[in-house]
């Protein structure tokens, strides 16, 4: 199922509400599709474009470790990144979906090291991992999910952002992997740009 967020992008509606309709088979069939475009895009690059820094004028990560604020992200990056993210709202979706609530802190995120990622098989590797992780959250679920249960957020993030239930969690993960698919596209294009150069110079 292909998943357009942007009413929730344009404020028309919350995630929350967005999110209503959603069974867990729909949760599960936009992991696949999430993780297969991905896919698709990481199996067309051999193991020099997936670790290729592109030129990103508008880099700027202040969470970043010193020295990598402003740097272009590789796929590889790119890949390790969004798929902690999305593990990350899975987890919490697994506990609010059984009627326990979870704080703001302390965050359930682990994102691997991006520098150790510098192949193809291992960004496939990642990604085959995460599908399993987020699938796995989504068999944690009951089989009547509580769905009143709410994770208890700041109210700056419930201002921006609204109440978030389970199925809301699972989807934030979601809409923020979505979100970064223009950047991975344009990556893989400057990558694959730089190689041709390369060869051609040969």
């Amino acid at each position: 199922m292909s998943l357009d967020f942007s009413q929730v992008e344009n404020h028309e509606i919350t995630l929350l509400q967005f999110s209503e309709h959603f069974t867990v088979e729909d949760l599960r069939n936009a992991t696949n599709e999430s993780i297969d475009t991905l896919l698709k895009i990481v199996q067309g690059l051999d193991d020099t474009q997936v670790s290729f820094l592109p030129y990103d004028p508008d880099a700027d990560d202040p969470h970043a470790k010193p020295g990598e604020e402003k740097i272009g992200w590789s796929v590889a990056h790119l890949v390790v990144h969004v798929t902690a993210s999305s593990e990350e709202w899975a987890t919490y979706s697994s506990f609010l979906a059984r009627g326990v609530p979870y704080p703001a802190e302390p965050r359930l995120r682990y994102e691997t090291d991006w520098k150790t990622v510098t192949t193809t098989a291992q960004c496939i590797q990642r990604l085959e991992e995460s599908r399993r992780i987020r699938l796995g959250y989504l068999d944690a679920w009951p089989d009547k999910p509580n769905l009143e249960t709410k994770r208890e957020l700041s109210p700056r993030f419930i201002e921006r952002n609204g109440q978030f239930n389970a199925t809301t969690c699972f989807l934030y993960g979601l809409k923020h992997e979505l979100g970064h698919y223009a950047q991975f596209r344009e990556v893989a294009r400057q990558a694959k740009a730089a190689s041709e150069i390369a060869t051609a110079g040969v």
